[in-house]
């Protein structure tokens, strides 16, 4: 039996039920279609997709057309979780109307159901625009990849007193901006926590302890997909890099030997289609 879809709403109500959110990234259709049979509540096209998909070394090269069509894919696998796409980099820093024009294109053209950015009090006016056009927002504030070389590389945010202070007014923002939610990434547990009790919309933490009202990982380092490298903050519930490598091996090895195709993989024509073909010969 389907259960309902998951909207911006019914994401808010979670907040004070004690059921945590859970949420994966999604790329592509095939993944997208697996993840629609196991009650996910969030699918996060991410501009990670960068990293994950395209093979960059981060996420700024990723542009709109990319996101549009890696959430177009992930929407025609899914019919049960809220589809969140990220606005990649510049696409909306420059101003109020990019930025709405961008998420609208996230929604109309990648058929989102939602959209995600980056950053806090700065980006609060373009927030608030954008809700105002209809559009749910997700916010991102703590370790924001898209401002890799302004913070020096993927370190903990809000370690100390002042930068702390600064994310929680970050978060504050958002909230009054009308973000539906926020993601919480590289803080300090007990800042996530403290953000999480003050303020009305859920946190979805990544990276960011165990308080926040939901949480959120990279599908590829769930899986073990990742060869180079694996955060602390990442469980890996399987090993499917080693798995699929085994597997490849194991394919090559049959082909060479010549064990594959068997008989078994291999069609037959019917002895009636193979007279006819005699006789007319």
């Amino acid at each position: 039996m389907k259960t309902k879809r998951a909207t911006a709403p019914s994401i808010i109500a979670r907040k004070n039920t004690g059921k945590k959110i859970v949420a994966l990234t999604a790329y592509d259709y095939s993944f997208s279609r697996i993840l629609d049979t196991t009650g996910i509540d969030i699918l996060l096209v991410g501009d990670s997709l960068g990293m994950v998909c395209l093979g960059y070394e981060n996420t700024l090269p990723v542009t709109m057309e990319d996101m549009i069509a890696h959430t177009r894919s992930v929407k025609r696998g899914n019919t049960q979780a809220l589809l969140v796409s990220d606005l990649p980099f510049m696409s909306y820093q420059i101003s109020v109307e990019q930025a709405v024009s961008n998420a609208g294109r996230l929604m109309q053209e990648g058929l989102a159901d939602a959209v995600k950015l980056e950053g806090g009090t700065s980006e609060a006016e373009k927030v608030s625009a954008i809700v105002r056009a209809g559009i749910p927002v997700m916010g991102h504030i703590g370790l924001t990849p898209q401002s890799v070389h302004q913070m020096g590389g993927y370190s903990v945010q809000g370690k100390h007193y002042s930068a702390a202070r600064k994310i929680k007014e970050d978060a504050k923002a958002l909230q009054k901006a009308g973000a539906f939610s926020i993601v919480l990434e590289g803080i300090p547990g007990s800042l996530a926590e403290e953000i999480t009790k003050e303020i009305k919309i859920p946190t979805i933490g990544i990276g960011a302890g165990p308080h926040c009202d939901g949480q959120i990982l990279v599908l590829h380092d769930l899986l073990g997909m990742n060869l180079d490298f694996r955060p602390k903050f990442v469980k890996q519930y399987a090993n499917l890099g080693e798995q699929i490598q085994s597997a490849v091996h194991d394919y090559i090895s049959e082909v060479q030997s010549g064990a594959f195709p068997d008989t078994e993989h291999t069609y037959n024509q019917k002895e009636t289609a193979i007279r006819k073909m005699e006789e007319a010969v």
